[in-house]
């Protein structure tokens, strides 16, 4: 997308900058990001106005007053040098980071079978925490086998609560999305939404990409549908699972369970470092889409040359 928009307005006329990340880290809240980017075109002379009346304007519009005159400004501070702002984000960005360090193993996989329970149902989650469960057996009867369990409980589950059509409808539907918007917003506003519905999205003829469309709030009563029948994911009646990207979620999810079980079954002190960074290569997925296959495609080739790598040290052991 970088190179499509440098090709067509010029690469001399054109910043790329991560609003939304940025944004987020500073002021824990990826709405800031909208405010930010004002900032940072106003810093750049692209806005007829001045400062002064854009901060007038947040002020009149009297919602989160404060966030919105602070993100202005780091959007402008961030145009004139990026470079120090991405330096403050650091400790920032920690701080913001609740101490899972402080939590218990046991409180970690609890934590991530009620998610699954409520994502799919408890069926759904007693295979999260089977898998987990042999895993922690193996560890307890290894020796210096330690943090295999705590892996495979953390990648695992990101892979088993991968983002569908259900639970982006759960998770518009049960009232926290708006309970948060009714807290930046005033007044009689209205929600827009941008989605690309994989079964009825067009493709965009240059990228190949699904296109994104406006949908109006009525669109929040097919979230609230689409949240009560999440029964059918996985199921012959799941019309979403016949797309190439649920598809390419769900073989992850096998193909992740069966490395769990051979590494279970043959790692070894030789291994062992090769096996934490095979069980950790989902960390790496993210975003969806084309985004996510392409971060998909990637990981696969890692998990390619990890996997031969941990099986050749794995045999050196035996060997000698």
């Amino acid at each position: 997308m970088k190179t499509t928009i440098s090709k067509r307005v010029g690469e001399n006329n054109v910043k790329f900058v991560e609003a939304t990340r940025i944004a987020t880290a500073l002021m824990g809240n990826s709405i800031a990001s909208n405010m930010f980017m004002l900032g940072y075109a106003y810093q750049q002379g692209l806005l007829p106005l001045g400062h002064e009346a854009i901060n007038k304007a947040i002020e009149m519009n009297g919602a989160a007053i404060e966030m919105n005159k602070s993100a202005f400004l780091w959007g402008r501070r961030a145009s004139v040098d990026i470079a120090a702002v991405e330096r403050l984000l650091k400790p920032r960005a920690a701080a913001d980071i609740p101490d899972r360090q402080s939590e218990t193993l046991n409180e970690l996989i609890n934590r991530r079978f009620e998610f699954l329970s409520d994502y799919q149902n408890q069926e759904y989650a007693k295979q999260y925490q089977a898998l987990v469960d042999q895993v922690h057996l193996k560890e307890q009867s290894g020796v210096m086998l330690d943090g295999l369990t705590e892996l495979v409980a953390r990648y695992y589950f990101k892979l088993m609560a991968y983002k569908d059509e259900y639970e982006v409808g759960r998770l518009y539907a049960n009232g926290v999305f708006q309970k948060k918007v009714d807290q930046l917003f005033e007044g009689n506003y209205k929600i827009r939404y941008h989605l690309a519905p994989p079964l009825f999205a067009k493709k965009d003829p240059e990228t190949g990409f699904l296109k994104k469309k406006e949908f109006g709030s009525w669109v929040l009563g097919a979230f609230k549908l689409l949240s009560h029948m999440r029964f059918l994911r996985g199921t012959a009646f799941d019309i979403f699972g016949w797309t190439a990207e649920r598809k390419m979620e769900r073989q992850f999810i096998e193909d992740y369970r069966l490395l769990v079980e051979e590494i279970i079954n043959s790692v070894n002190q030789s291994n062992i470092d090769v096996a934490k960074k095979l069980l950790a290569l989902p960390e790496d997925i993210k975003g969806f889409g084309h985004v996510k296959e392409a971060n998909v495609i990637r990981v696969r080739a890692s998990w390619q040359e990890l996997l031969h790598q941990y099986r050749t040290e794995g045999e050196e052991r035996k060997a000698a």
